[in-house]
């Protein structure tokens, strides 16, 4: 079988209905974006299911419907393929009024800003842990006078 290939006979046409009522139902557009939280493959994001993926994934939309509790990660009978750990989405909350805003001194600074305090040695060293290579500036023979390599070639 090629790679990407179903390894079974195509979902029907009242699976796929099925299937894309209950992905709107459940706050999806279409199979695309429902892709990362359902942990569908890129084949079935674009959605070309076999008979059996269709059912089991009609399967559990409704008895997640029914439970009425969240989706909770990938399904290995839906998915031949492992799927790569999902990062939880960033949390964004809207204020509800002006005054549950912080106050404008109190904004967080840029991480360039923060990183400025951090001492050079304990950085240095905590981007080696990460597994980074550090190399040090080259500064000129003596510092403050012309580097020869920066004059201009043709002068």
């Amino acid at each position: 079988m090629a790679f990407g290939q179903q390894s079974g006979p195509p979902a029907t046409a009242r699976q796929l209905r099925d299937l894309t009522a209950l992905l709107e139902a459940a706050g999806h557009t279409d199979f695309r974006d429902a892709r990362g939280p359902l942990g569908l493959t890129q084949r079935q994001a674009g959605g070309r299911f076999t008979r059996d993926e269709a059912e089991a994934l009609i399967g559990r939309l409704e008895a997640d419907a029914a439970a009425g509790a969240p989706d909770d990660g990938p399904d290995p009978s839906v998915s031949p393929t492992p799927t790569a750990p999902r990062r939880a989405p960033p949390r964004v909350t809207a204020a509800k009024s002006g005054t549950d805003r912080p106050p404008a001194g109190s904004r967080p600074k840029r991480l360039a800003d923060q990183l400025r305090r951090v001492p050079e040695e304990l950085l240095a060293d905590e981007l080696r842990n990460r597994g980074w290579v550090l190399i040090p500036p080259s500064l000129p023979a003596s510092f403050g006078e012309e580097d020869p390599t920066d004059q201009a070639p043709f002068d």
